[in-house]
């Protein structure tokens, strides 16, 4: 077992001045490296390409989880933020941020004057859960001062599987923000969340089994899910699922054949995105040391009327 505690964090493309769905997402898909630069008002501009066009986005307005969603313009200068493509002047310095669990993902970065740093990261959020392995480019740009978010991820035995002394993999752990949770207040059934505050948890697992081949390292989507109220509590187990597909006439589970996983969420507000890669239990399942890992996740979430927050005693 390994535990990471980390210091953390479909837009429409509008003529005019808009503001960003899911806080961050700027666009899909780019062809060729995106270019960031900040003026001395705190205006962002993006050069991508995307659909064989290039666009100079602008971004203003909000920055860690205060002044609720950056301000969009597409247009490159027809909108509020007061400023032209054509003459933007970069008042923007080298990152000096520091690195953090999800700086991997970005392609550019910088700090402004003000002491605020900037932040483009790419990566592929919406994947097929059950074993997808690719899906849709995103660009993502964050403005933060500061820490960026905390997650929390633990690793142990579900008390479900085969047989007394072989166990489905379980996972746990906490998602906030300066010591404040990361949590949905409102979300649909398939788990989407339907406020600024809900994130998904996107958890993937290195050479699943869900994947045939094993000549070569592949990421797999395993599921995605939310951190839940009221700690940014959240737990899952890699077992059978019903809607994952059969593999020699056995239900897969989606579990990593190398003991490998990654879990990739947005940050809260438009603080940076989070990536955290970690180490699934130690085999052979060991009931002692099980019970000290439902010590700890009772720890983590006391409550026991909260998700995960009462695991059973493991059957010895």
């Amino acid at each position: 077992m390994r535990r990471l505690v980390v210091p953390l964090v479909l837009i429409i493309l509008l003529a005019l001045t808009g503001a960003a769905h899911a806080s961050t997402l700027i666009t899909r898909n780019p062809q060729g490296p995106v270019t960031l630069a900040v003026n001395r008002q705190g205006v962002a501009m993006l050069t991508v390409r995307t659909g064989g066009q290039t666009q100079h986005i602008l971004a203003w307005g909000a920055i860690n989880m205060s002044r609720g969603r950056l301000r969009l313009d597409y247009s490159g200068g027809v909108g509020a933020s007061g400023a032209q493509w054509q003459t933007f002047e970069d008042t923007c310095g080298p990152y000096r941020g520091g690195p953090f669990p999800g700086s991997q993902l970005i392609v550019a970065s910088c700090t402004a004057p003000d002491g605020s740093h900037w932040a483009v990261q790419q990566w592929q959020r919406i994947i097929r859960n059950y074993g997808g392995t690719t899906g849709s480019t995103e660009v993502r740009l964050s403005h933060w001062r500061g820490a960026v978010a905390d997650l929390v991820v633990l690793s142990d035995w579900s008390r479900y599987g085969p047989s007394k002394t072989v166990k489905f993999p379980h996972l746990f752990g906490t998602y906030s923000w300066q010591g404040k949770p990361v949590s949905v207040g409102q979300a649909t059934p398939a788990g989407v969340p339907l406020d600024d505050k809900g994130r998904n948890l996107y958890l993937d697992a290195l050479n699943s089994n869900y994947g045939v081949r094993t000549d070569k390292a592949q990421w797999y989507r395993v599921n995605g899910f939310l951190a839940n109220r009221p700690y940014g509590q959240f737990c899952f187990e890699i077992g059978p699922k019903g809607q994952a597909s059969m593999f020699n006439g056995q239900q897969r589970t989606g579990e990593s054949t190398v003991n490998r996983y990654r879990m990739t969420s947005p940050g809260p507000g438009v603080t940076p995105d989070i990536r955290v890669n970690f180490d699934g239990p130690p085999s052979p399942y060991d009931p002692n040391w099980q019970l000290t890992m439902n010590d700890l996740q009772r720890q983590l979430v006391p409550d026991p009327y909260a998700n995960c927050g009462s695991p059973r005693a493991p059957t010895f």
